[in-house]
C-alpha cells in the first residue's frame, strides 16, 4: 500500500485573496462540496471571527455532511501579553465548530519583533499557549510556520524552535511556509530534511510536517514536490493555483504529480479523472477563465500542432505525451495549422468523427487548403469550428443554411434626448431561406448590429439559432500578410448554445468584412451541430 500525502485545499481563504476573486457564502458552500466530492483530505474555509463572511460560511457547513474532507478554520495565535482563553479571536475559532483549527505562527526573529513587536521568547508562549488551549478544547490542531524558509537564513534555529514548540504542545501537524514565495526547490528540499530530521530527534515521529508554497518564482509546485520527497505528508495549495501575487502552489497539478509520477497517493482510487472537471467547476464559480497551458487540465495541456508530432502520434499517441490524457479527465486535441500535414489532418478530422485514412487525396487538399488559407491570414488552430466546416466543404458534407444576397452597416453619431451624443450601429442582412428575407437590427457596435440582425433572420426558419450568443470577440490586424498600403484584419468569434462552445475565423480588409465571415460561420456551424434541414436542400 502506497504512503499516503494529505492533500489541504485553501483555495476559500488563500486562493480567495487573489485579486479580482470575490466569493460569497454560496460560491464557497458550492467550492467545499465540490471539493469533497473530489477526495482532498482537509478544506480551510475561512478566517471566522475575523471575517463576518467566514463565520457565516462556517455555520452553514455545519449543516452539511462531507463525505472524505474534514474542514478547519484558519486563525493566529493569542496575541502578545494575553491569554489564549482570554482572546476574542481564539475563542471565535472554537466557536465555528470547525474539527481542525489551522494557526498562523511567526517563525522568523524579524517579523516576530518588526510585525508583532514582541519578543522572541513571548512568541514562542503564544504559541504554545493556542495550541494547548485549542488541544484541550478537543481540536486536532495544525501550525503553519509563517516565513519558515526566510526566517532559517536570518537565524538558523529560531524557525525550528517554534516548530518543535507547536509539536510538543500538541500540533498534529506543522507546516513550514514560503510565506513571500522566493525560494527554490533545492533549498525547500534540503531545509525540510533537516525539519523531518528534528522532529523525529525530539521523538515527534508522530507529528505530520507539511508544506506550503507560493509561486512567486514559479517554482511552486516544484517546491512542493521537493519537499514531499524530502518527508513532507501534507500539500497545501488552491484549485487552480489561486492566490494573491502569483499565486499559490496548484493543487491539482501537485495532485496527479503525486498519483502519476511518485510512489505516494494522495487521493481516493478512480478520482483522478475528476481532476479536469474539478479545475473548470470551480473556475467558473470565481469567474476566471481557465488557463489553457495549466499542467494536466489545460485545453493545451495535450494539443498538438507541429506535423513530426502528428505523424507519431498516429503510431502511438504516447510517444509524444507523458500521460493518457483520459486519466485526469482531458483530451488529446490535434491543431491545424501551416505546420500540419496529412497526419494532422487525419488526427484532426478523426477527433471531429470523419476518418479520412482511406482517403489520402482528400488529406493532401485539405493540408494544402490550410497552408493556403493560413498565408492569407487564416489561423485554424484557434478556430477549430472554421476547419470542420473546410473539411465538411471538402468532403461535399456541408449544408448551405441560407444564400446571403447582400449585407451592410451603418453607424452615426445621433444627439439622445439628454441632449448628449452617443454612437449607434444599424445592420441590415438580406438572406435567402424559404424565401428572400430581409432583416434590420440596431446594437452597440456593427458587429453587434450585425449579430442581431443575422439572429432575427435564421430564426425565423431555424429557431435554434435563437439559442447561439456570441461570447468572445478577438480582432488582430496582420501589417505582414499583404504587400503594400492595405493591412488585413483577422475576427476570432467565440460562440456558445449553453452546452458546447466554438469559434470561428475571418479575415478582409476591415473589422466588419472580417467579423461577416467568422459571424455567419459560426451560426452555419451551430446549425450544423443542431441536426436542422437546410431549407435551400428540400
Amino acid at each position: 500500500m502506497n504512503t499516503h500525502v494529505a492533500l489541504y485545499d485553501t483555495t476559500l481563504r488563500d486562493g480567495a485573496q487573489q485579486e479580482g476573486i470575490s466569493l460569497s457564502v454560496a460560491d464557497k458552500v458550492a467550492i467545499l462540496q465540490i471539493l469533497d466530492k473530489f477526495g482532498v483530505d482537509y478544506i480551510e474555509g475561512g478566517w471566522p471571527g475575523a471575517i463576518p463572511k467566514d463565520t457565516e460560511f462556517f455555520a452553514r457547513a455545519a449543516t452539511i455532511e462531507l463525505r472524505h474532507a474534514r474542514l478547519a478554520a484558519f486563525g493566529s495565535t493569542v496575541r502578545a501579553g494575553m491569554s489564549a482563553s482570554e482572546d476574542p479571536q481564539v475563542i471565535a475559532l472554537l466557536d465555528s465548530g470547525a474539527p481542525i483549527i489551522t494557526l498562523v505562527a511567526k517563525s522568523d526573529p524579524r517579523h516576530v519583533e518588526k510585525a508583532l513587536r514582541t519578543t522572541c521568547e513571548e512568541n514562542l508562549r503564544m504559541v504554545r499557549d493556542t495550541v494547548e488551549y485549542l488541544t484541550a478544547a478537543g481540536r486536532e490542531v495544525m501550525v503553519d510556520l509563517e516565513h519558515f524558509f526566510d526566517g532559517l537564513s536570518a537565524d538558523p534555529e529560531y524557525g525550528l524552535t517554534v516548530m518543535i514548540e507547536a509539536a510538543r504542545a500538541g500540533a498534529v501537524a506543522v507546516i513550514p511556509c514560503d510565506t513571500n514565495g522566493g525560494n527554490l526547490p533545492t533549498t525547500v528540499g534540503r531545509i525540510c530534511t533537516q525539519a523531518r530530521e528534528r522532529l523525529d530527534n525530539d521523538g515527534l515521529s508522530h507529528v505530520t510536517l507539511g508544506i506550503h508554497t507560493h509561486n512567486d518564482t514559479g517554482c511552486a509546485v516544484a517546491n512542493a514536490m521537493a519537499a514531499v520527497e524530502a518527508g513532507a505528508r501534507q500539500v497545501q495549495g488552491t484549485i487552480n493555483g489561486y492566490g494573491e501575487r502569483t499565486g499559490n502552489a496548484n493543487l491539482l497539478t501537485c495532485a496527479a504529480n503525486i498519483e502519476l509520477k511518485t510512489s505516494f497517493d494522495c487521493l481516493p482510487e478512480g478520482h483522478l479523472d475528476q481532476l479536469d472537471h474539478v479545475s473548470n467547476q470551480i473556475a467558473e464559480l470565481v469567474n476566471i477563465a481557465p488557463h489553457p497551458r495549466d499542467p494536466y487540465v489545460g485545453r493545451s495541456a495535450f494539443a498538438h500542432k507541429a506535423g513530426l508530432h502528428a505523424s507519431a502520434i498516429r503510431v502511438d499517441p504516447d510517444l509524444y505525451q507523458h500521460i493518457d490524457p483520459a486519466v485526469v479527465g482531458n483530451d488529446m486535441r490535434m491543431l491545424v495549422s501551416e505546420m500540419a500535414g496529412r497526419a494532422s489532418i487525419e488526427l484532426k478530422a478523426r477527433e471531429i468523427g470523419v476518418d479520412l485514412s482511406s482517403q489520402k487525396e482528400v488529406s493532401a487538399r485539405l493540408a494544402a487548403a490550410v497552408k493556403a488559407r493560413e498565408a492569407q491570414g487564416y489561423t485554424f488552430d484557434a478556430a477549430d469550428a472554421s476547419f470542420e466546416l473546410l473539411l465538411r466543404a471538402e468532403l461535399g458534407q456541408l449544408p448551405s443554411f441560407a444564400r446571403v444576397e447582400s449585407w451592410k452597416v451603418m453607424t452615426q453619431e445621433i444627439t439622445g434626448i439628454n441632449g448628449e451624443p452617443f454612437t449607434q450601429s444599424e445592420a441590415t442582412v438580406k438572406l435567402h431561406t424559404d424565401k428572400r428575407r430581409i432583416r434590420t437590427a440596431e446594437g452597440n457596435g456593427p458587429v453587434n448590429a450585425l449579430d442581431r440582425a443575422l439572429r432575427h433572420v435564421l430564426t425565423r426558419n431555424y429557431p435554434e439559432a435563437g439559442s447561439f450568443k456570441l461570447t468572445d470577440f478577438k480582432v488582430r490586424i496582420l501589417e505582414d500578410i499583404n504587400v503594400g498600403t492595405d493591412a488585413t484584419t483577422r475576427v476570432l468569434i467565440t460562440m456558445t448554445n449553453g452546452d458546447t462552445q466554438w469559434t470561428t475565423v475571418g479575415i478582409g480588409t476591415d473589422i466588419i468584412e472580417a467579423s461577416w465571415e467568422a459571424l455567419y460561420d459560426a451560426y452555419t456551424w451551430g446549425l450544423l451541430h443542431a441536426e436542422v434541414t437546410s431549407l435551400l436542400e428540400q
